[in-house]
């Protein structure tokens, strides 16, 4: 049975979450355009179809026919997920992970949170993004860089909370800004 109300509820309210830390990060506008996609008829349709409310409905859908074309559409349009940034490399004549470049890796962080957030409710800790990427490390999902980045980010998360890791976010990227503006 579809719930197409509790899919668009959760899917904005994921939203909102990650307007708000992307807002904290100093990236409001990548914020702004977040997950947009979600609200496409591709996308939409098979999140309500498959909404449990407790995890993605893409995971239903995959464990049902084996992928989901519904996440298949939404991260080829979604840079802050790493599975967006693999490429051919015509030296090694193979599919390689890209390092995403910060901004993205940011917002793959703000987005994580949101729906470790969501999807944990009132039993929400620190540790639960870091916990869900545990899943990941160290399998060559994400180039090596990004993914020693997010890491720290959500060790830091766990172990300093959430003005800690932000305060360092609008940091890095400000020094990054800053190096980026002084070699025009």
């Amino acid at each position: 049975m579809a719930h197409p109300i509790k899919h668009f509820i959760t899917i904005t309210k994921h939203r909102h979450k990650v307007i708000a830390n992307c807002a904290r990060a100093g990236i409001l506008w990548q914020g702004l355009r977040h997950d947009l996609s979600k609200y496409s008829p591709t996308e939409f349709i098979m999140g309500a179809k498959y909404f449990q409310g407790d995890r993605s409905p893409n995971e239903r859908e995959r464990e049902l026919f084996g992928s989901s074309l519904a996440w298949m559409h939404h991260k080829g349009r979604n840079r802050h997920h790493y599975e967006y940034w693999n490429d051919y490399n015509p030296k090694t004549k193979s599919i390689e992970n890209v390092e995403m470049p910060l901004r993205f890796v940011v917002e793959m962080f703000c987005d994580r949170v949101a729906a470790s957030k969501i999807y944990n409710g009132k039993s929400y800790t620190n540790g639960d993004p870091f916990d869900y990427f545990l899943r990941i490390r160290g399998k060559n999902r994400m180039h090596k860089n990004t993914e020693a980045l997010l890491e720290k980010l959500l060790v830091m998360l766990r172990d300093e909370g959430e003005e800690a890791v932000f305060g360092y976010i609008r940091t890095i990227l400000k020094t990054q800004k800053h190096k980026r503006n002084n070699a025009e």
